[in-house]
């Protein structure tokens, strides 16, 4: 068997800079990737399976147009080979949340596929099957701190970011990408990534949200337009103690609250989970980052 973490993806900042003729829209974003996502889990099979299980597989596809499937057989046509695997998710993560699951679930079965298969693709190859797959999935096969440009597909390597703690708060509602793409009206922002001009990436979260509030999510707005309970979610965050940055992930509808500690940050959650048990609320560090004194 063949296992892989497809990890929560949070756009710490989400700048629309511009769309192409194609429509789609150019984005610049600091992605990070936390502890919290689904998993995938491959075993032999001789066809090609998927089962969802878990507490938010209610309702989602297993037919072909399910990121995982689509997945498989993209990479099982691109070696030459016939796609014959069982496929497990377990679905942990809200759908249509902001917060990458399906791309992060895609990315996922490739690289649990890519081990069961005994495959050896390049990192270009496969980097370019992730992008047929979807503008987030290239990001979620490396599910690594980065800047993203382009529409997903240019990625660079984020600066080390200080250790940091995040409160998830999701209202319960899903969101169209799309549908929020198409409700921003506002004017196109510049790129910000955190060593323009003068900046440098801090060594404290205090320092860090500082650099974050100069910036902001651009889809926050027509996601707001659309599912005002994103307004709610990001209201009851402001008032956390400890709290030291607001804001709604890609397109929403999940927020999340930046703490320099986990005792403030565990309080936090505990209040929202007891103030909104309709809510889905988790506490969450980076992957990869130290733990704070």
């Amino acid at each position: 068997m063949s296992h892989a973490f497809a990890p929560a993806k949070i756009n710490l900042y989400l700048h629309v800079t511009g769309r192409r003729s194609d429509g789609y829209h150019l984005l610049d974003s600091l992605l990070i990737f936390v502890d919290l996502g689904d998993h995938v889990d491959v075993m032999e099979s001789e066809h090609l399976s998927l089962e969802i299980i878990g507490p938010f597989a209610q309702g989602l596809s297993t037919g072909e147009e399910n990121l995982v499937l689509r997945a498989a057989r993209s990479l099982a046509d691109s070696a030459g080979i016939e796609p014959r695997a069982a496929i497990r998710l377990t679905k942990n993560l809200p759908v249509a949340s902001g917060i990458g699951g399906g791309s992060a679930d895609g990315a996922a079965a490739l690289r649990a596929l890519v081990r069961h298969w005994h495959l050896a693709p390049t990192h270009d190859d496969l980097q370019q099957l992730a992008l047929s797959l979807g503008a987030d999935v290239p990001a979620c096969l490396t599910s690594q701190p980065c800047y993203i440009g382009g529409i997903g597909e240019e990625l660079t390597p984020a600066p080390e970011l200080p250790p940091v703690y995040l409160v998830l708060v999701n209202p319960g509602v899903a969101v169209s990408t799309p549908e929020v793409f198409q409700a921003r009206a506002a004017p196109f922002s510049d790129n910000a990534r955190l060593e323009t001009g003068l900046e440098i990436v801090p060594k404290t979260a205090v320092g860090l949200a500082h650099l974050l509030s100069l910036r902001q999510n651009d889809l926050t707005d027509p996601a707001i337009k659309l599912r005002p309970e994103v307004a709610d979610a990001l209201r009851a965050l402001a008032i956390s103690d400890g709290v030291l940055l607001v804001r709604m992930s890609g397109s929403g509808a999940t927020c999340f609250g930046l703490f320099d500690n986990i005792g403030t940050a565990a309080a936090a959650a505990e209040r929202l989970e007891r103030d909104r048990p309709d809510w889905w609320v988790r506490v969450a560090s980076i992957l990869g980052a130290e733990t704070p004194p």
